[in-house]
């Protein structure tokens, strides 16, 4: 799945948030970030794929 650069952006504007208003604190995020990192090598990552990719036709407008 290509992931477009919106949803990077907004990913990381929610987490930059998160961190400022929510007081989730820097290690914390790091921590998520890497632990996200490490399942994407895992035989997880095709059905975490999957089920993203079917949210994503879920709450995007078709043609």
């Amino acid at each position: 799945m290509t992931v477009s650069v919106p949803l990077v952006v907004l990913l990381g504007l929610a987490v930059v948030l998160a961190v400022r208003y929510l007081k989730l604190r820097l290690w914390m995020a790091l921590i998520c970030a890497v632990f996200g990192y490490l399942l994407a090598a895992t035989t997880l990552a095709p059905d975490i794929d999957r089920a993203l990719q079917a949210f994503l036709d879920w709450i995007t407008p078709g043609p």
